[in-house]
């Protein structure tokens, strides 16, 4: 998530480069969470705000993918 809003350190941010060069899921898994940012930043933009629902099955999901 760093990576993803411009947070990560630049030793941190070199080594995700690196690693998405040489790895094709870890592009695609990326590119998802862009879209997803991206989709949320319109909806945060219009004032809608998403449901505890969703919030709940992304961090669910989020903690699966952890583990």
């Amino acid at each position: 998530m760093l990576y993803l809003y411009g947070e990560a350190s630049p030793i941190l941010k070199l080594a995700i480069d690196k690693a998405l060069k040489d790895d094709a899921d870890l592009r695609k898994e990326i590119n998802v969470l862009k879209r997803t940012k991206k989709q949320l930043d319109q909806l945060k933009n219009k004032g809608v705000s998403p449901s505890q629902k969703s919030i709940d099955a992304i961090l669910k999901y989020a903690a699966k993918k952890k583990s």
